[in-house]
């Protein structure tokens, strides 16, 4: 997923709420590129987390994780579990930026404490641990979410930040943030949404937003690369699409 991005390619998700390694592999047996667990938002604790990692690295996806914060513990904590990269809330400076990635890397001066016998680390029984760290440090993905007036007028700030791969930009918070709770369509909401997309793609770095099906090629023409749906949207799609056939 992570080589698709720097390719230039798009990367399709779909955003779980809900402690279910099943439905990861359904996710996976789908098609998705890569699932977003999210433990900020839904009910998924560490254990969860980690059960469905391994039904990613089973079913052949990327599991990313959305932590329950931006605080570097509760990055470190994902990481150890097996994700392959974080998405992190509420980032809205150059320093949360700049956290973020020092608790994903490790190395001098990075925050990301290194453990023996963690389940990334195939429990001890894998390669030499300085072939670990190097490898985690190459595969890992860092996006951190532009989700406030702070972040979106921190923005060229953000972007400066060495070791992040994906500045996504979370609409539903933003437009809050600006005072138009849900409405990500009013113009003031869209054209910070644009005017950052540019700054992103204008600095050579991979965009990323959510995007339902009814969006998703609007999102595309955007210049995103790194987009998901809801697992709810889906459902809700073919409930819909279902419904209407049966007459009701």
């Amino acid at each position: 997923m992570k080589t698709k991005l720097q390719a230039g390619e798009a990367a399709f998700g779909c955003s779980v709420m809900i402690p279910s390694p099943q439905i990861v592999e359904m996710v996976a047996h789908a098609g998705f590129d890569w699932v977003l667990i999210d433990m900020e938002h839904g009910t998924i604790g560490l254990e969860s987390c980690e059960l469905m990692t391994m039904a990613a690295d089973a079913a052949g996806i990327t599991p990313i994780v959305r932590p329950t914060s931006n605080r570097a513990e509760d990055i470190t904590q994902a990481m150890d579990r097996g994700a392959m990269g974080v998405q992190v809330p509420h980032v809205n400076t150059a320093e949360d930026a700049r956290r973020a990635v020092s608790a994903v890397r490790f190395g001098p001066g990075a925050g990301r404490g290194l453990a023996v016998g963690t389940r990334p680390d195939r429990y001890g029984m894998g390669a030499k641990m300085s072939d670990f760290t190097q490898q985690a440090n190459e595969q890992s993905l860092v996006c951190v979410q532009f989700e406030h007036r702070a972040a979106i007028d921190n923005a060229d700030e953000i972007l400066a930040v060495d070791g992040v791969d994906v500045f996504f930009i979370g609409p539903s918070d933003l437009s809050q943030s600006m005072g138009h709770p849900g409405n990500a369509a009013h113009p003031d909401v869209a054209g910070a949404i644009d005017a950052t997309l540019a700054k992103i793609t204008a600095a050579g770095h991979c965009s990323g937003m959510p995007a339902a099906a009814d969006a998703v090629e609007a999102t595309l023409a955007k210049g995103v690369t790194y987009t998901y749906t809801h697992l709810p949207k889906l459902l809700g799609a073919g409930v819909a699409a279902f419904m209407a056939r049966a007459g009701r």
